[in-house]
């Protein structure tokens, strides 16, 4: 199974990524392995994420939600209220 996630950024910004194991992602990307845009952006906090049947359906479904505004981003988190 795959999964669609966020993340929240220490700046306040989201990233949008897909994996099959998201502690694992998470832990990788708290480390300053994971994604470029992640590494000076630490700690990131788990905010999001949406299981997938699989890579295709999972990849498909993070180009949807980047192409989201922030707003509805927020949205998508239920965390309007706690930034």
């Amino acid at each position: 199974m795959w999964f669609v996630y966020i993340l929240l950024c220490r700046d306040g910004t989201l990233y949008t990524g897909a994996t099959t194991d998201l502690n694992h992602r998470l832990a990788r990307h708290n480390a300053g392995r994971g994604a470029k845009y992640t590494r000076g952006r630490r700690p990131v906090r788990l905010v999001y994420w949406e299981p997938c049947p699989d890579r295709p359906a999972a990849l498909r479904r993070e180009r949807a939600i980047k192409a989201l505004p922030r707003r509805e981003k927020l949205a998508l988190c239920r965390l309007t209220e706690n930034l």
